[in-house]
């Protein structure tokens, strides 16, 4: 398909800097294909809604990666000569190996050692192995695994997304509003957004009315906000992330479906994992990475109801909404969320979408 098709026209002021308070008092738009095929709109919300729409033997799947404080200021010497440098880690290659976005990037030579200072500890140093286009370097650290974990996390902070970090400054508060409840395994850079409106007790009451809870991991990466560069959605590359599904998760959602029990999965990243998983027809073990794209015309095999928060004009993110629940469908529902000042992206507001049967 043609990208413009995914084009559409979003206000300025409908991009949310900050989220709601409480997280589960933002609005929540509820798009079911069949209701919308009858010409109703779609059903405005909130978060705690969300229990409505749930029935007990259903599972809900979220994801559990944790989010590195992964943007590091640091300095680079050359002679007597002191520079600042600022980098946005966003994939790791290895334990000690990160690809990074750099400022400036342009300045920095291959070999060039980059330092990374807090009082009262030892310095974080990252040589630059390699230069890429768009401001992208290579960067191996002076530690690896856990230990570079714990230096990023001492040294760095929380990477908002770059349309946020360009109209306001980071302040404290972000450091817990972009991670979700349940962040457990570190390693992404990006917040896997739809789970930032859950709280302990909305996850209580989901968990209280019947439906299990269980967990994929998928470390978001800072590809997440890059734009779509083509004209034709069948040339675009997709960035890849690491995922993992157990065995153990599979075996729940095996059981729910037998029970007829839907799956429920929490934010585009969730069901990337899953659908990846499910790619043979049947759902697997996965641990690796994922480059898959999905766009109208996919054959969803695993997940039943999305829920996810709104995403911009002509992004694999629109793309994939629109896949699941219908391209008209989400149209329709996109203009309606715009008239009636749904606030938008990382920050903003949700939309919980039931599948388009075909």
């Amino acid at each position: 398909m043609r990208v413009d098709q995914f084009d559409f026209e979003l206000p300025a002021e409908r991009v949310a800097l900050h989220p709601a308070v409480p997280r589960d008092s933002a609005r929540m738009l509820v798009i079911d294909p069949v209701s919308m095929s009858d010409g109703k709109p779609p059903s405005d919300h909130v978060v705690t809604d969300l229990l409505s729409f749930l029935r007990p033997g259903d599972i809900l799947i979220a994801n559990n990666t944790r989010v590195l404080p992964a943007e590091l200021v640091g300095k680079r010497i050359r002679g007597d000569a002191i520079a600042k440098v600022t980098v946005n880690l966003h994939k790791r290659d290895e334990p000690d190996l990160w690809r990074a976005f750099a400022r400036p990037a342009k300045k920095l030579k291959l070999g060039e050692e980059l330092i990374f200072e807090k009082p009262d500890m030892d310095p974080l140093v990252a040589t630059c192995e390699n230069k890429g286009e768009s401001g992208e370097v290579l960067l191996r650290f002076d530690r690896s695994g856990a230990e570079l974990d714990e230096a990023i996390k001492a040294r760095g902070a929380m990477p908002l997304p770059p349309y946020i970090s360009a109209k306001r400054d980071h302040d404290s508060q972000d450091d817990t509003d972009y991670q979700t409840i349940y962040a457990e395994h570190d390693g992404a850079v990006a917040a896997p957004t739809a789970g930032l409106h859950f709280t302990d007790e909305l996850m209580a009451n989901i968990k209280m009315m019947g439906v299990e809870v269980d967990f994929v991991t998928l470390h978001v990466g800072a590809g997440t906000f890059l734009p779509v560069k083509v004209d034709d959605t069948k040339d675009h590359q997709m960035h890849a992330e690491w995922g993992e599904l157990s065995e153990i998760t599979i075996e729940k959602i095996k059981k729910c479906r037998a029970n007829g029990g839907r799956l429920v999965a929490v934010g585009t990243t969730s069901m990337r994992v899953l659908e990846t998983a499910s790619a043979s027809g049947e759902l697997k073990p996965f641990c690796g990475e994922t480059s898959i794209f999905i766009t109208p015309g996919y054959q969803f095999n695993a997940v039943d109801i999305l829920m996810t928060n709104f995403h911009l004009p002509k992004s694999t993110l629109f793309m994939l909404v629109s896949a699941f629940s219908g391209f008209e469908n989400m149209r329709r529902a996109y203009a309606h969320a715009i008239e009636n000042e749904y606030r938008f992206y990382s920050f903003g507001d949700a939309s919980l979408l039931f599948r388009e049967q075909r």
